[in-house]
């Protein structure tokens, strides 16, 4: 088996320290006195730059030190943190998301120009926010302060290298703050028979003397403080002598209070100009074992091979299942349940494995949401609903695309500007909604903004200049609104960066058709317009419908069956031409899959209807015979088969032949409008 690539390791950990950075910045633009929020985003920057410099990425480590002395600087109240500051950084980290993804390649003068804007955003800003000011007398004093010694004892887990943590980086940040002596403590060494190579045994005592105070020294081990046992105490001249010579003598300095406090994230991000608390924080070791074993980090390749083979065991099982029903042993038959049991258990397990909290997606919005309010003038409010809605880890990856889109679309046309939704009555504010939720074996995705909404007549007019539709076709509103997702469609008067060539709704569409899903839209003039998707929880497995339409047989997703109803050959004759049935109190259009598949086969004499939904949308389809459900393996059709929209994949049944599986929302939507069509001729 292959072992995991540091490099790599690193690079995913970057990109998580990245995007809690990105989140702590946008949740400072609208809390620029939020203190704790200035110490987040400083140990995240602290932590970027230690572990690039620890696995070899100077540039990246080198660049980042620069933001985070930017943010040093105000949370010891030297400077103010401003919107600029905030863009700036925000412009800052997505140079360093490039150079952790290619640290050797060109990047140009980007970094340059970058430092530039931060150094314009810091720079000529003495004035600290009222929340961390700092009064003037107390900054003199420490300005002026002697040198203060300080004793470090710390000692780290026994798998701190395994992890990437270097305690000699750790030792040279300490000298970098003064003087220091460095005495190792091997005493924690077990025997040679016992020693295991990859794991650290050694602690440190370090004497150090510095103008710095505790602070300082608590930034050193701030990005491996949770897994390590630390003491840090100050001393006097004569103690620092007595424990390692220095050349230079200390000025005495306070002692401290004998208690000891631990030191958490936030209380060593705090600027405090007179420290002398002695600190000890011990983790137990199985506390800490336990905490690493909470996750496991695997490979999404990995997970897919899994589910490739899950989807074959799958498939034999149900062969075994068909098997041991044509079967008189009672022996197989009791295996052959067991083992359905558990190919089922399993399938289910692997179906949670793969499932992924939408948060992860919503998440993204937030700095394209701050950047696009930057660029228009607009004030956004971005809300999102549902996080915790799961779906499958490819349909996440699949709607990232899509929503950007979706998204840049609802704020170029559809909010208006400031003074346009004053003078409509409406709040300065323009908001937008991405929520989820689950409906059967759907998930339902929404992009709602409260602007405009769409302008029909604008957009009837661009269909009819295009050749899109005839002049004065009748169309549906649906219809109409559909049409925003036509190749090369815009109603935009001029291309600008967001928006004007036609491109994005129609990748919008084609990807949720890749994904067997719907759009929906529902927009009112003056008031705005949503946009849903309907998309499959998994594309993996599914269970199903296997029903009989002639000789073939057809699966249908059992999400999205409603009920069963029996059509007899007198009902099926009395119903022609108008192809509906009565169903509690409303009409039901249903569609004969016989006819639409051209079997050529006489109907049997007791024929099935099997009740389809999509939302509020609802279609019969006229089967010859309901076999029964089945686990059903998803399999991709050919290239050849792309433009067959009636089906959304094939399945192998147990005795080895292809079932092909219907694709619900085209045939609800084929149902609708064979049922529009009938009431207009009607």
């Amino acid at each position: 088996m292959s072992t995991l690539d540091p490099v790599a390791v690193f690079r995913t950990e970057a990109a998580e320290c990245l995007e809690a950075i990105e989140a702590g910045l946008l949740d400072l633009t609208h809390q620029l006195d939020n203190k704790d929020l200035v110490d987040a985003v400083f140990r995240g920057l602290h932590t970027l730059k230690g572990s690039g410099a620890m696995f070899g990425f100077e540039a990246l480590a080198a660049f980042t030190h620069h933001c985070e002395t930017a943010f040093d600087r105000v949370r010891k109240g030297e400077v103010a943190a401003t919107s600029e500051l905030v863009a700036a950084v925000l412009a800052a980290q997505d140079h360093m998301r490039a150079l952790v993804d290619q640290p050797d390649a060109d990047h140009g003068d980007i970094g340059h120009k970058l430092l530039a804007q931060l150094q314009a955003a810091v720079g000529g800003k003495e004035a600290a926010p009222a929340a961390v000011s700092v009064p003037a007398a107390v900054r003199d004093a420490a300005a002026k302060k002697k040198k203060n010694s300080w004793r470090v004892r710390f000692s780290l887990p026994a798998n701190s290298m395994a992890n990437g943590t270097n305690p000699l980086g750790l030792l040279d940040e300490l000298r970098d703050l003064g003087e220091c002596t460095v005495r190792a403590d091997t005493s924690a060494i077990p025997p040679l028979d016992a020693l295991a190579p990859t794991e650290l045994h050694i602690s440190w005592d370090v004497t150090l003397t510095s103008e710095q105070d505790r602070s300082a020294i608590d930034d050193v081990f701030i990005f491996v403080l949770d897994d390590m046992e630390l003491s840090v105490e100050e001393i006097d001249a004569s103690a620092a002598a007595t424990a390692a010579p220095v050349e230079e003598k200390a000025a005495p300095a306070p002692v401290a209070a004998a208690s000891a406090a631990p030191v958490s994230p936030t209380t060593v991000a705090e600027f405090r100009p007179v420290e002398a608390v002695p600190v000890k924080r011990e983790v137990p070791a199985a506390v800490s074992q336990a905490k690493a074993a909470e996750n496991v980090r695997v490979p999404a390749e990995r997970l897919d091979e899994l589910m490739d083979r899950v989807g074959e065991l799958v498939i034999a099982q149900s062969r075994l299942s068909q098997l041991a029903s044509a079967s008189t042993d009672i022996a197989l038959r009791s295996v052959s349940e067991e083992i359905e049991r558990l190919s089922g258990e399993l399938r289910d397990t692997m179906m949670v494995l793969r499932m992924v909290p939408v948060a992860t997606l919503f998440s993204r919005f937030r700095r394209l949401v701050h950047d696009l309010a930057r660029e228009t003038g607009k004030v956004i409010e971005l809300v999102t609903e549902g996080e915790s809605t799961e779906v499958d880890k490819t349909v996440i990856e699949r709607l990232a695309d899509p929503l950007v889109h979706l998204v840049r679309n609802s704020i170029d046309h559809g909010l208006e500007t400031p003074a346009d939704r004053l003078a409509s009555g409406k709040s300065e504010a323009g908001t937008v909604t991405l929520s989820a939720r689950q409906a059967g074996g759907e998930v339902i995705i929404s992009i709602k903004d409260d602007g405009r909404g769409i302008n029909r007549e604008r957009v009837r007019a661009k269909a009819e200049s295009s050749g899109l539709i005839q002049p004065g076709q009748p169309l549906s509103d649906s219809e109409l609104l559909q049409l925003i997702f036509a190749p090369g469609f815009s109603t935009a008067a001029a291309i600008t960066n967001l928006s004007g060539r036609g491109v994005g709704m129609d990748v919008v569409k084609k990807t949720v058709e890749a994904l067997r899903g719907a759009i929906d839209i529902v927009s009112v003039p003056g008031q705005g317009s949503e946009v849903s998707l309907r998309i499959p929880l998994t594309l993996a497995i599914i269970d199903g419908l296997l029903v009989r339409v002639g000789a073939g047989r057809y699966v249908i997703p059992l999400s999205a069956v409603e009920e069963c109803l029996e059509l007899s050959l007198e009902e099926d004759l009395r119903s022609r031409g108008r192809s509906f049935i009565s169903l509690r109190d409303s009409l039901v259009p249903f569609l004969r899959l016989r006819d639409l598949f051209r079997t050529g086969t006489k109907p049997d004499v007791h024929q099935k209807v099997v009740v389809i939904s999509t939302g509020t949308e609802r279609v019969g389809l006229v089967v010859d015979q309901i076999i029964g459900d089945h686990q059903t393996v998803i399999k991709s059709m050919s290239k050849l088969h792309n433009n067959v929209a009636t089906f959304s994949g094939a399945t192998i049944l147990g005795d080895g032949s292809v079932a092909l599986i219907l694709d619900v929302g085209h045939l609800v939507a084929a149902g609708q409008q064979q049922e529009a069509q009938l009431r207009v001729a009607g």
